[in-house]
């Protein structure tokens, strides 16, 4: 029995170390199958539903005549002579005739006034006719008798006395009514349309009919009326409608949206460039569809001071043409050419790149798979800060894709490495091929 069994066991031991064998060779034709399935792959798919949840869109590779930018951000706001204000120079009653945001343009009537100095000035000019009126009777009265008289050989030296007094008053009445007349010309012609024809003292005693009988045109104005020098938008009434104010109180503002700037602060390390500066455009920010091409040419000024501590400039440009998205306290990007490609080149959007740890990356459509997407870090050129160079890996007929970029790169990435294709589920959550 010993001898039996000392014969078995070389026999027993080869048969563990085939097996053994056997083993490894299997988990290596694993492993090397696994690592063939696992080959690296930049492609990520985005099917429809994908493109739909992740709301992904694409732009179209473009030929472009591209120029290293200076893209500064800053606002826009309104010029100083944008603004009018409307004040009284009467303590008054007010009563309003447009309302906030009505556009007006010269001569639309505001609102109108009534105060107890223009109705006193009113009695005044009463007072002031029916002077003139009663010296003149007399003294034409008195002209006549000194005619008659002359006519029979008869003198009175105490006539002629009384006709040179007659004379003085007269002159008095019609200095007096001319004054009273030109005080309340002034005052309407300080609210009146700045385009009419200023008013007269004569204007005023012409004749107007007033409910059916004819009186002088300042006798019909109980209330005044206040028009409109510039045209504009009505900004605030400061005022309640038929509130009693003092004088020279703020009663309504105005402002022209149209005579807006763009103000911005550049680095003074860039001064020389913004002096040298050929041209400057003005770019909204991109995003909620907005047109990548859209930008207004702009006149750049230097602004007087600067800021020592802060190292800046101040910038301003006056747009050469309006825009729908150019409005006072809208924030967008100064953008100054420095140096220009010389040429076309391909070019895609500045938003399509994005940083992904030291690399810059874009994801092309893929040309043989619409529904995938390919990581390319970028081989990039000249950025004017919408558009931007790439020199390989791109044809004139590839798209990029441009919203839900930040999602294909997160999805891509692992832990600050790359990750070689996956795919997304319908809801948006991405798997990478190991799973």
């Amino acid at each position: 029995m010993k001898f039996s069994l000392y014969r078995w066991i070389p026999l027993a031991a080869l048969i563990v170390a085939n097996a053994s064998c056997d083993r490894a060779e299997n988990a290596d034709e694993s492993t090397a199958a696994n690592d063939e399935s696992e080959a690296p792959s930049n492609r990520i798919d985005i099917p429809a539903t994908v493109r739909s949840n992740l709301a992904i869109t694409f732009a179209k590779v473009e030929r472009r005549n591209l120029a290293d930018t200076i893209r500064v951000p800053g606002s826009f706001e309104l010029k100083p002579l944008a603004k009018r204000e409307y004040r009284l120079m009467l303590p008054a009653q007010v009563r309003f005739e447009v309302d906030q945001f009505t556009a007006v343009q010269p001569g639309t009537v505001l609102y109108r006034f009534q105060a107890p100095q223009w109705l006193e000035l009113q009695s005044r000019i009463d007072l002031a006719v029916a002077g003139y009126e009663q010296a003149t009777l007399k003294y034409a009265a008195l002209e006549t008798r000194l005619e008659t008289l002359a006519k029979a050989n008869f003198k009175s030296a105490d006539l002629k006395v009384e006709a040179a007094t007659l004379e003085a008053e007269l002159a008095r009445q019609k200095a007096e009514l001319n004054a009273a007349l030109t005080t309340a010309a002034n005052i309407l012609n300080t609210y009146g349309d700045p385009k009419a024809k200023a008013l007269t003292p004569d204007d005023l005693l012409a004749p107007v009919d007033l409910d059916g009988r004819s009186v002088s045109r300042y006798q019909s104005m109980t209330w005044i009326e206040v028009k409109a020098t510039e045209p504009g938008v009505v900004e605030s009434l400061a005022v309640t409608d038929g509130s009693f104010v003092d004088e020279t109180t703020l009663v309504l503002t105005t402002v022209d949206p149209d005579q807006i700037r763009f103000r911005a602060l550049g680095l003074q390390s860039d001064l020389l460039k913004f002096d040298g500066a050929p041209s400057a455009r003005i770019a909204p920010h991109q995003g909620n569809g907005s047109d990548l091409n859209d930008s207004v040419a702009a006149k750049l000024t230097l602004g007087l001071d600067a800021d020592p501590t802060q190292r800046t400039i101040t910038l301003f440009a006056d747009p050469e043409e309006q825009r729908s998205w150019a409005r006072p306290g809208v924030s967008a990007f100064l953008e100054v050419s420095t140096a220009s490609t010389g040429g076309v080149v391909l070019a895609i959007p500045r938003s399509a790149v994005v940083k992904d740890g030291i690399t810059h990356v874009f994801f092309k459509r893929d040309p043989m798979d619409p529904n995938k997407a390919i990581r390319i870090e970028a081989d990039l050129g000249v950025d004017d800060g919408r558009w931007i160079e790439v020199k390989s890996d791109l044809g004139p007929n590839d798209e990029v894709v441009l919203d839900g970029v930040y999602e294909l790169k997160l999805a891509s990435s692992q832990s600050g490495s790359s990750q070689k294709g996956g795919h997304f589920h319908a809801d948006g959550s991405f798997h990478g091929e190991e799973d």
